[in-house]
C-alpha cells in the first residue's frame, strides 16, 4: 500500500493493528535493506557497533540518522550531527500536532503513543476529518521499527562481511529510496509541479 493512501477502516481496535501491521510489512522490509546501509556507514563513520544500534534504537529515523553520520563521517562533531537530526525531524512537529486529538489519555501516555510516528504510519493512519486511526499506527509501525533495528544490527556487526562496501553502492540506498516514493506519488500535474517547486 503506498504512502497516503488510506486504508479500509478496521472494525475493532485489534484488527485495524492486524490491518496495520499487514499494511506496514512491505516498510519493514524495505527499512531492514535501508538500514543495513546505516548500520555499515554508521562504522565506516567511526561509531561502534552498539553506538550504532543504540542510535537506531532511539532515534528511528533514517534521515536524522544519515544525516548525523554523514556530518561526523566528514569530520564534524556531535553537536552540528545533533543539530542536523532535530533539524531534520522537525517535520514530526506539525505530525503530532495533527495526530494528537486521535491520542486519549495523559500528556505522557499520549507522548508515548507519539513515538510510533513515522512518515508512511501517519499517511496509511489518517482518516476522514482530520482523524487518526492510532490502533492502525501501531501496527503499521510495529515492522518497520523492527525492521530498522535488525538491519542496523546487521550492517553495523556483520558490515565487515560484505567487503568492499563502496563497491556496493550502499550510500546510495536511501536517496535511491526516496526517488522512488516520489516517483511514486508523481501522479497527476498537481504532484508534479510541487515535487518540481520542491526541488
Amino acid at each position: 500500500m503506498e504512502a497516503g493512501v488510506q486504508a479500509p477502516v478496521a472494525r475493532s481496535p485489534r484488527e485495524s493493528f492486524r490491518a496495520g501491521l499487514r499494511a506496514g510489512v512491505p516498510f519493514g522490509v524495505v527499512a531492514i535493506v535501508l538500514s543495513l546501509s546505516f548500520g555499515v556507514l554508521a562504522r565506516d563513520a567511526g561509531l561502534s557497533a552498539l553506538g550504532a544500534i543504540v542510535m537506531s534504537a532511539i532515534v528511528f529515523a533514517g534521515s536524522a540518522q544519515f544525516a548525523a553520520v554523514a556530518i561526523v563521517a566528514s569530520g564534524g562533531g556531535a553537536v552540528p550531527a545533533v543539530l542536523a537530526a532535530a533539524l531534520m525531524n522537525s517535520r514530526f512537529l506539525p505530525m503530532g500536532v495533527a495526530l494528537a486529538p486521535s491520542l486519549p489519555g495523559g500528556w505522557l501516555r499520549r507522548f508515548a503513543q507519539g513515538q510510533t510516528v513515522v512518515d508512511s504510519s501517519w499517511a496509511m493512519a489518517a482518516r476522514d476529518g482530520g482523524r487518526f486511526d492510532r490502533h492502525y499506527l501501531f501496527g503499521a509501525t510495529a515492522p518497520q521499527y523492527s525492521g530498522w533495528v535488525l538491519g542496523t544490527v546487521a550492517g553495523a556487526v556483520g558490515g565487515d562481511l560484505l567487503g568492499n562496501t563502496d563497491a556496493l553502492g550502499l550510500d546510495a540506498v536511501y536517496p535511491a529510496f526516496f526517488l522512488a516514493l516520489l516517483i511514486a506519488e508523481m501522479r497527476d500535474r498537481r504532484t508534479r509541479g510541487v515535487a518540481l517547486a520542491g526541488a
